[in-house]
């Protein structure tokens, strides 16, 4: 299954809250998103579908080794776009939102040379 920005979105915040609480469940992914209980629910069935996730019979998520994957890429992108645009003057807010938008539809090619180049900095 391809993942679409938002399952992406949602795998890189289920696994933020995740270090942060240790427990997460789809009330969280709500508030933490800002988005309504019946669109978390179903991404939750999609992402759970996908093999991405698991949800336990007490309403916790986990993410499988796919959904660590995809999430630990998307917030290697973030972090290092965000990085990236603010070395060149862009201020932190529009920096990390425009990372976010950049990192779902950035190449691995262009990334990976991205990476290469900043870190020799």
């Amino acid at each position: 299954m391809q993942l679409q920005e938002s399952g992406e979105m949602y795998l890189e915040s289920i696994s933020r809250l995740k270090a942060e609480k240790g427990f997460v469940r789809a009330i969280d992914v709500c508030e933490y998103m800002g988005f309504s209980k019946p669109s978390v629910s179903r991404a939750m069935g999609l992402l759970k579908d996908g093999g991405y996730i698991t949800v336990s019979k007490d309403g916790g998520i986990e993410l499988t080794e796919a959904g660590k994957t995809v999430a630990q890429k998307v917030y290697e992108r973030h972090v290092l776009l965000t990085s990236l645009l603010k070395t060149i003057g862009v201020s932190e807010q529009t920096a990390a939102e425009d990372a976010c938008k950049i990192e779902h539809v950035i190449s691995d090619e262009t990334f990976e040379k991205l990476k290469e180049y900043f870190n020799k900095k």
